[in-house]
């Protein structure tokens, strides 16, 4: 036999914060792990949706949906939610860890409960679901796997994943996504979903704790469909006769067809409850004096009774006491009676004494734990919506103190709240905790200084991969004649400067990457220079064009930077060619050799002669090349020939 293989989500660290323990459950949409709060130093319980429905963006929504819908309600009777947000594909829910076991679980071990058990898990459930139909959520697959119950004693509402507002009641097709044993008559035959449909299920769940079995059962889905549908559901005294008529009514009324019919919402079924509790809780609690009376044999019960008859009979009927004395003459009869009447007078006073000494505990006990130390209070929520809303601690040392509790401050690294400031508290707040215990409040001593690693020359993706401790903008994009294109070229902090060598978690980080060299356009036609710049993203400028004999006309002579670094945007300024500078060449044959010389080099040209500079003066030009009046490049050589005038 094969092992089963591994989960591979044990051990794994989700969005850098929670650390995978163990796997608690898994259900259709996802499944649950408990996990650590590295940042908070707690357990929590992590739900993350299956990997099969991650593309699947109804899914998805019902998914953010059940965070959204939990997190409006802060009630001690619905599982807290704390965070939710996505890491990689991998869509996550962070609740409250609950130590404890399912009102499933605890049916599948008793079958079923008392009427006290019952009225005190429903009151939980009621209590929950009211605070869900006062904000407008509807639960919308209320069961006994989504009733949870604590090791300390806590019950709370889970598992909002089909939550929706109570006033969109049109669901289609989607309705029957809950528990068929649990869905209303209006949801299986026109899907319409309101708060009086989780008062149906509620009456199921009721009738299934009382009885230990479903109202309704069938081999096909369908067929429990149909008797939801068409049939009334029965009073669970039909199934277990020991079930109070006040139980009965409620179960009955919470499961009428017409939703008109039954309770608005849970509040109103709430009330109703808690009207009966007293009643169902002394119809089912023993006497003290049945529970400590001893009980004589037949004989002796049949003979204390005639005499006791006897004697109270004589006196009611008003026969003389000296008849009644004759007819009691035996003095054994007598001292018997008077012994047994000093017997229950003493045991009066036992019994009387029970009682007072039973109803002091059951008072105290009722303080203790409704008023007194042992009482459940709500933790006052410190946690900001928003960093800069965070309290000081002195202001929420302050909540806490007057909701009854011991505060215990201590330090804990936050990214986002500003040092000095409360991060929130252990417990968390909206949840529950005894009265007068010690709540810790988180305040924030700033983030992490973590070591920043060297990612110069990394390809983005790996350099990313290494930074993921810190907050990555939108990668800058640069030009580089010496990096590769795709390869980091530097970092930068919030300020913009580059990236120390050590730097605050989730601080800002903006990578630079290169795309290349700048496109080198030197010598290309101009229309060909300004679509290549312009497709690698650059901006294109023009200086005055000048004459030139290397570059053809038309053509670019330079391409200047304009900014340094070069990055996409940036401006190349061009300086193109208007070909060569053409001149006339003056006729100079005839003239003074030194005036020819000057007048040439004062059109721009060179001029070369083989005439020695003794005799220039006395020297006249017979022949010059270029020929006269033909066109010459400015800045050309004129060979001219000249001959001594005599």
């Amino acid at each position: 036999m094969t092992n089963a293989p591994a989960d591979p989500m044990i051990g794994r660290l989700v969005d850098g914060r929670y650390q995978v323990r163990s796997r608690i459950a898994r259900g259709g949409m996802a499944t649950v792990y408990l996990a650590t709060d590295l940042r908070l130093e707690r357990r929590v319980a992590i739900k993350i949706m299956h990997g099969h429905l991650a593309d699947d963006n109804t899914f998805k929504t019902r998914f953010v949906q059940e965070a959204r819908s939990a997190a409006r309600l802060a009630h001690p009777n619905v599982v807290n939610v704390f965070d939710q947000g996505q890491d990689a594909d991998m869509a996550y829910l962070v609740m409250e860890y609950l130590p404890g076991i399912t009102l499933r679980e605890l049916l599948k071990d008793y079958k079923k409960l008392t009427p006290e058990q019952t009225v005190d898990i429903m009151d939980a459930v009621l209590s929950g679901l009211a605070a869900a139909h006062k904000a407008g959520i509807v639960h919308r697959d209320l069961k006994p796997e989504n009733v949870l119950l604590a090791d300390d004693g806590r019950i709370k509402l889970g598992d909002f994943g089909l939550a929706r507002a109570a006033s969109a009641n049109t669901a289609t097709g989607q309705a029957l996504l809950g528990t068929i044993a649990y869905l209303s008559p209006e949801l299986v035959t026109r899907g319409v979903a309101d708060a009086r449909s989780d008062i149906y299920a509620v009456g199921i769940m009721m009738f299934e704790m009382l009885t230990g079995e479903q109202p309704y059962v069938g081999e096909a889905p369908m067929t429990i469909a149909y008797q939801h549908a068409n049939d009334e559901v029965p009073a669970p005294s039909s199934k277990n006769p020991a079930v109070p008529h006040e139980l009965d009514e409620l179960v009955l009324w919470a499961t009428r067809r017409d939703p008109d019919e039954r309770p608005r919402d849970a509040r109103e079924l709430l009330d109703r409850l808690r009207e009966a509790e007293p009643a169902l809780r002394s119809s089912h609690v023993p006497i003290a004096t049945q529970a400590t009376m001893v009980l004589p044999g037949a004989g002796e019960l049949l003979g204390t009774a005639t005499a006791e008859t006897s004697v109270l009979g004589t006196a009611a009927i008003g026969v003389p006491s000296g008849v009644a004395t004759a007819e009691a003459t035996d003095g054994d009869d007598a001292a018997e009676l008077s012994t047994s009447a000093a017997r229950r007078k003493r045991r009066g006073y036992w019994i009387l004494a029970l009682v007072l000494l039973v109803t002091g505990l059951a008072a105290g006990t009722g303080w203790y734990f409704g008023a007194g130390p042992g009482a459940y209070v709500t933790v006052p929520q410190t946690a900001p919506e928003t960093p800069a809303e965070a309290l000081t601690p002195e202001a929420a040392r302050e909540l806490l103190t007057e909701a009854g509790f011991e505060v215990k401050q201590v330090k804990r690294t936050d990214p986002e709240i500003a040092a000095g400031a409360v991060i929130d508290t252990d417990p968390a707040g909206g949840s529950s905790a005894r009265n007068g215990s010690t709540v810790t409040l988180l305040v924030s001593k700033g983030p992490r200084i973590l070591e920043v690693p060297d990612v110069i020359g990394e390809p983005v993706d790996a350099a990313e991969e290494q930074l993921a401790e810190f907050t990555l903008l939108d990668p800058i994009e640069q030009f580089s004649g010496d990096v590769e294109p795709g390869l980091v070229i530097g970092a930068l902090g919030a300020d913009g400067e580059a990236l120390p060598t050590s730097y605050p978690e989730r601080g800002e980080v903006t990578l630079i990457v290169s795309v290349g060299p700048v496109p080198p356009v030197e010598g290309l036609p101009v229309a060909d220079a300004e679509a290549k710049l312009k497709d690698a993203g650059l901006e294109v400028e023009f200086k005055d064009p000048k004459f030139s004999n290397e570059v053809e006309k038309d053509h670019v002579i330079t391409a200047e930077w304009l900014n340094d670094p070069m990055r996409p945007g940036s401006t190349v300024e061009l300086t193109v060619s208007k070909g060569p500078d053409l001149v006339a060449v003056p006729n100079v044959v005839g003239k003074p050799l030194q005036d020819a010389i000057d007048q040439l080099e004062g059109a721009g040209f060179k001029v070369t002669h083989s005439f020695p500079a003794a005799f220039i003066a006395f020297a006249t030009v017979s022949e010059q090349d270029p020929v006269a009046d033909t066109q010459a490049v400015r800045g050309s050589t004129i060979t001219l020939v000249a001959t001594l005038t005599v």
